[in-house]
Formats: structure tokens, sequence, C-alpha cells
């Protein structure tokens, strides 16, 4: 029989997607611990009084936390490591084509399971998915999976995969504290459900007190563990609290209660809140110390189509792959089906090209940006010079002299000592000494931990060419100072890109321009687990309510919660609307008229970095006119890119074919944006040939009837860009026109990109849209 995860409640938040990581694969922060399952009673929730008492909390509170459960996801060794045979059991997703049951069968399930039982009568279901796919998942032998591929009715058999987990001072900083006015706060706010598909949360988190609200149900159902074996309730819990952190952070950003005198150490204090503060939050645990498993992510999805959430919030990430056999990317387009908005993180493994992760078209992508906030520290050397760094440390100080200094890498035997990994150090080489560490790799305090436990007393932990002048604090073990590379410094009066969040181009679709648009994602403070330490280390015993963390896991949180407000102001919205209306009215330069700059150059950054541009909430609250889309456009989208009948099918749960009598062009899809791949040489010919590409969009009126001209600005003569017709007037709400686009490019070198800019004005709104032209 097919396993339910629990249900208990959905009330209240604030946000997360996980810490983020140095290009060379380093965690920061902390680890990715991940936790289990809970039934209708809790178990495992003695962490913090009894299970029955924490029951009657929640409930007292109206809270309704949806819990993805299966320890499918749970595993202390990496199954990579792990030699295979055909006799070893995988977990596998298998997509059925419902279309196709034979008239025999009453119920799907039924059919799904006399299909599975067909080629093993000792498997079972883990889970059935009914919502935003059809089929179910499953523990297979090789033989087996590829046996039941040949049955009646199969679409596709696909092997589990594993994903990662890619305040007071952002809403502020966001202007929604001038502009609170401007949002519901009561009626339609608190009806608006933001799905959070994370660690789990901290019921106690005084963010997610929801006084004030209605009661909220609270459904329970039984749940199951899968497969893997039984968690190990001395590392994590089998309930929804979340023993990580991750998931209460995020979901506090989206969403959290209002709580004043939040801060971590003293820092950044002030009074904290969520971007939708009457928004509820439903919690599902998909992520467990082993990671983020595919089959848990598709059921948690499922579930919260059935939950009617209206906003889906996903801090983590994997490898990319095509649509049709990205887990995240099928879920996400059966949510947009039920006008659902998925917001994604971009990932943390920038500042390298085509490094995003969740880029299909009807997810809304979210790249990190910086705040105009900072927690400067100081290294003052012997030779008379200071170099200003951040820090979050908070303890016992240094001696008030000049202490000794070793760089790792001379402290050490191993090839990789300078990155201060475990057990490289040389004790009698650092003891008593600060110790300079490169950053990368390895967590940023794990390195102050290494150093601390060989006998240092102090880290100054520097940025490699990589990282660039980014400086991310941390809650160090010791006294510790992140200072940019080799000490040349940083930006401290400018907001921008952070260096960590992942660049486009879009490696699956080019014609796509990804990520949509960046929110603050560095130094973000939010309510935190009481069962972890603010570094997630297991030598930090420390506990605090709120914690300071960066990743674009906490940027894609905050447009998770903006979206609810948009939602709740404008119900009828679609999902593309309102994320045409986030981005269209996002900046890409400063008040003063300078450009965002990009952390890791410190030059201007680009549509590949930032996408649309900053998000700026009070504006997207009215933003004049929107670009949206429907279903049929994300089907014939896939059909311009070629997708078979049956790899449609997967996505789309019916049977769909192309007209083979019609012309599809990705060119057509009405995005707010525009990416104009191109191939070197143009038209077959040498230097200055030319082509010709031409793109179509519609707009809608949203707002009071105006009359719209464009504005088209490039950065260089080599594109020219022209736009028919040059003004467009709308006499009613909803009213639509639509325009073309004509680029005509001369040919360039390999590897050229050309940035621009379509603007729409009626001398109240500006909708922009980030054009790139690149040559491959």
């Amino acid at each position: 029989m097919a396993k339910d995860f629990d249900r208990v409640g959905s009330t209240k938040g604030v946000g997360f997607e996980k810490e983020s990581r140095d290009a060379e694969g380093e965690m920061d922060m902390k680890g990715a611990h991940r936790i289990g399952s809970a039934s209708s009673s809790f178990p495992g929730l003695n962490n913090s009084g009894s299970d029955q008492e924490t029951v009657k909390r929640m409930k007292g509170l109206g809270f309704l936390f949806t819990v993805a459960l299966t320890l499918l996801g749970f595993c202390h060794v990496f199954v990579a490591a792990v030699e295979r045979n055909d006799e070893e059991r995988r977990t596998y997703i298998v997509h059925m084509a419902t279309s196709q049951m034979p008239e025999s069968f009453q119920e799907r399930a039924h059919w799904y399971d006399s299909s599975l039982k067909s080629v093993s009568e000792s498997a079972e279901m883990l889970y059935k998915y009914s919502n935003v796919i059809h089929g179910f998942s499953t523990r297979l032998t090789a033989e087996e999976a590829r046996s039941l591929q040949g049955r009646p009715g199969i679409l596709s058999i696909l092997e589990e995969v594993r994903y990662e987990l890619h305040t007071t001072r952002t809403p502020e900083f966001l202007g929604l504290d001038k502009s609170a006015d401007l949002f519901p706060e009561s009626g339609s706010a608190s009806e608006v459900i933001i799905g959070v598909l994370d660690t789990g949360i901290w019921p106690e988190s005084k963010s997610f007190d929801d006084t004030g609200l209605d009661p909220s149900p609270v459904a329970g159902k039984a749940s199951y563990e899968a497969t893997l074996g039984p968690i190990d309730e001395r590392k994590e819990s089998k309930s929804p609290r979340d023993d990580d952190g991750h998931g209460t952070h995020t979901a506090t950003t989206a969403a959290g209660s209002v709580v004043e005198g939040a801060s971590l150490f003293g820092f950044a204090e002030g009074t904290a809140r969520g971007m939708a503060t009457r928004a509820r939050i439903a919690a599902y645990k998909v992520c467990w110390i082993g990671g983020c498993f595919s089959t848990d992510i598709l059921a948690a999805l499922d579930k919260a189509v059935e939950d009617n959430v209206n906003i889906l919030s996903l801090s983590l990430g994997g490898g990319m792959s095509d649509y049709y056999r990205d887990s995240v990317a099928m879920g996400a387009f059966g949510a947009m089906e039920k006008g659902i908005l998925v917001s994604c993180s971009a990932g943390n493994s920038g500042p390298s090209p085509y490094s995003l992760s969740n880029v299909a078209p009807w997810i809304t992508t979210v790249g990190a940006g910086t705040l105009d906030r900072d927690f400067p520290a100081f290294v003052s050397l012997g030779n008379g010079k200071n170099y200003s760094g951040v820090s979050l440390y908070r303890g016992d100080p240094l001696p008030g002299t000049l202490l000794p200094f070793v760089y790792a890498g001379n402290a050490s035997n191993a090839p990789n000592g300078n990155l201060c990994m475990t057990n490289t150090l040389i004790p009698e080489k650092v003891a008593g000494k600060m110790v300079m560490c490169d950053r990368g790799v390895n967590p940023r305090v794990q390195k102050g931990s290494v150093v601390k436990a060989a006998g240092g007393i102090g880290m100054v932990l520097a940025n490699t060419g990589t990282n660039g002048e980014e400086l991310v604090a941390d809650a160090h073990l010791l006294p510790a100072t992140a200072v940019g590379q080799k000490y040349k410094g940083w930006y401290p009066t400018l907001t921008g890109g952070a260096a960590f969040s992942s660049r486009g181009p879009n490696s699956i679709t080019p014609d796509i321009l990804k990520p949509d648009l960046i929110a603050p994602g560095v130094n973000i403070l939010a309510g935190w687990s009481g069962a972890v330490g603010p570094t997630g280390l297991p030598t930090d015993k420390r506990h605090v309510d709120f914690n300071i963390i960066s990743g674009t896991s906490m940027s894609c949180p905050h447009i998770s919660g903006l979206a609810g407000l948009l939602k709740a102001a404008h119900p009828e919205w679609s999902p593309a609307a309102i994320r045409s209306a986030l981005m269209t009215t996002a900046y890409t330069n400063y008040k003063s008229g300078q450009k965002i700059q990009d952390v890791a150059t410190g030059k201007p950054s680009t549509a590949f970095d930032h996408g649309a541009g900053h998000v700026d909430p009070v504006s997207a609250l009215n933003p004049g006119l929107i670009y949206d889309l429907t279903v049929d456009d994300y089907l014939n989208f896939l059909c311009a890119i070629n997708y078979s009948a049956p790899q449609i099918s997967i996505l789309a749960k019916r049977n769909f074919t192309c007209d083979t009598d019609k012309k599809y062009s990705v060119a057509d899809l009405n995005y707010p944006s525009f990416a104009v791949p191109l191939q070197t040489p143009l038209g077959g010919g040498g230097e200055g040939s030319s082509t010709v590409v031409k793109h179509t969009r519609t707009l809608t009126n949203v707002g009071s009837p105006s009359t719209y001209k464009v504005s088209i600005f490039s950065e260089s003569e080599s594109i020219k860009i022209s736009v028919e017709p040059g003004s467009l007037s709308f006499s009613e709400l909803n009213e639509k026109k639509s325009f073309t686009v004509t680029f005509t490019a001369t040919s360039m070198p390999s590897n050229t990109n050309i940035f621009g800019r379509i603007e729409w004005s009626d001398g109240k709104h500006v909708v922009g849209s980030p054009i790139v032209v690149s040559w491959t």
C-alpha cells in the first residue's frame, strides 16, 4: 500500500535555500542535516517538552505543518561510493499514462499495483502521485525496472535523484516598512498559503506566532518511513521539527510574524519580520542528513496541490537535466497547472557561467543579491596596515597585543593545507597564533573550527580569485575575520549580485534568460532551530533564536513571500502574471544612476548575473502591464524545443501531440525577457554578415487606461533592435496588445554577449525587460 506523509496544518512562517557555496564546492555556513517523518502523534518532538504538549501548542496556534516524510532520503553512505549490481534494489519514480489504463480497472491505484506486481510480488509502492505527476515510486532491481518499462501504460521510469539545499533589514531595504499600507494585512492576506519544502520548522520560534489569524485546519494522517532504514534519532528527529535550521530560516523569511528585539548575538538588532507576515505556512519536510530526494520532493509537491497552497518555495537544487527528467521541473509544471507559483533558488555555484539550477520557464528562478548592511571587523598588522573585513564572532576577545601570524599553507604538510581542512594543520606551527586560511571547498565556519582544534587562537579568512571582494559574515567559534582577495578591500557602500549566486546562460534552453531576478541573499537574519548552533557544527553548543546566513536559499523565500503579497492583492493573477510584475519592475541601477555591481568582479553585473534586476516589491504591486502565460503556451514551448509526444505527456499528464502543420518557436513564448542565442558565423558568411531574429510578445493591461511608448537600450551597435509598433494604447482593464521585436545582428566572435533592455512607459509605470544576444 502506498504511503502518505503527515500533514499537521498551515499558518505562519519565515524563509530558506541552502547556504552559499564557494565555487570550489564549499558548503558555507553549516552542514546539510535533514530531518525525518512525523506521525500524527509527532514522535521525536521531545526535544522541547512532551510530544502531546507540543501538539497542543501547535494546534492552539492554528499551525498547519505539512510534512513530506520518507526515510528514502536518509542514508549515511553516499550511494555513489557503493558498487551496485542488478540484484540491488534502487528507488525509481514510475510515470504512468493514465489515458491507457485498461477499462477493467476502476481506480488508478489498482492499476499501478497490478503493473508493479507483474514484475515483482515483493515490491511495494512508496508513494502514489496524482496531482503534479501521475504514477508512483517503488524499490526495484535493475532487471525489474527494465521489465516494468516494457509494460503497457508506462511513460518512463527514472531513478531517484538526490538534491541539495542550495530578517530585520530586508523589509526596510525592500521598502516594505514604508509601504505596508499598500499591501493587504488581513482578509485575503491571511488566506494565502506559502508551501515551503525544506528541513521542517521549529514551532517554538516567535516568528511562527499566529496571534490574530483565524484558526487554520489541522489535518493528520499516519506517516511512514520508506526504505533506506530507520532514522537515527540520535542525530535527527522523525517529526517535522527542524534539526537543521535551514527550513526555519527560509520559512520565517517568507512569512515570519513580527518579532521585536531580534538579533544574532546583538548583530542586526531590530524588528524581524517575513515578507508576507500574515500569510500562512505549509511546511513540507523533504530534506534529511542524506540530502533531499526526488521521491519525497514530488510527494510534497503532490500534497501541496491537494492542500491548496498558493505559492511554493524550494531552496534546493541538483544537477541539470531535460525537463521531462527533472523531478522539480515536472512537479513544478503540475503545480503551475493548478495556478501555483513555484519559486526556486538559482544555486550557489557562481560566479561560473552555466551554473544555474531550476531553469524551467514555468519556475521563477531566484539569484542572490547583497544588502546595504555589513558587520565590520578589522585586521591590524605589525607593519601598521589595517584591513577591513566582516565577522559575526561574539565571544572572548583576543589579547590586546600583536600575535604571531602564520599562513595555513606554511603550517601543513597536506597539498591543500591552505584551505584549513580537517586534520591538515600542524599544531606545533599554529598553536597560539593567528592563522590565515584561504576560502573554498569546505565550510568557512569549519575552517575556524579546524584552526581552533589545532591550537590557533584566531583566523583571517581570505577570499580567492573566485570570490573577488564578496564578504560573507559568519558566527565563528573563535575570533575570525573574512577579508577580500589579497586584502584589496571591498565595496562597503554598494549593494549588488552575490559572487556565489549561480549565473547564466541557461544550459537547457539558451533561448530563456535565467535567473529571472535577484533578491537579498547575503547576511540574512531570520528564525533558527533550537536544536543546532548557528554554525551547524557538532562542536557548536550555542543556541540562538535567530541566525544570519547567506545563499540563494535565502533569496528564494524573499521572492516567495513577496509573491504571496501580490497574490493577496491580486488573487486573480496567474503565476506568470505575478512573476512578470516582479521582473518588469525590478531595478538594474541604484538611485544614484550607477549600475548594480557584480561583487565577484567589482564591475557592473549583467542579465546573466541578475536577470531582470533586483526585486522592487512596491513597484511590483502596480506594474501597469504584465506578460501572461497559460498552460497551452508552455505546451507550445515544449513543441518548439522538439520534445516528443511521450516526453510532453510526462509533464502534461495527458496525451498531447504537437500540430505538424503549425510552426512552433521559442521566440513566441510570452516571457518577460529576451534571450537571442546565435551561431558564429552568422548567415553562413564571414565578417560583417548578419542575421535577423524576431520575437513576439503580448502585454496585458492591469492598470488604468493609458498609452505606453517603447524605449530601446543596447550597449553595442553590433546589434540593432527595433520594436513594432512603437506605442501601445490600452482603453480597458485586461486588454491585450501584441508587439514584435526585431534583432538584426552583425557577426561577432564566439562567446560574445551583448546586453540591452526594452522599456514600455506611460510616464507613471516602467515595464522593463532585459535583452541578451549571444554568439556561441
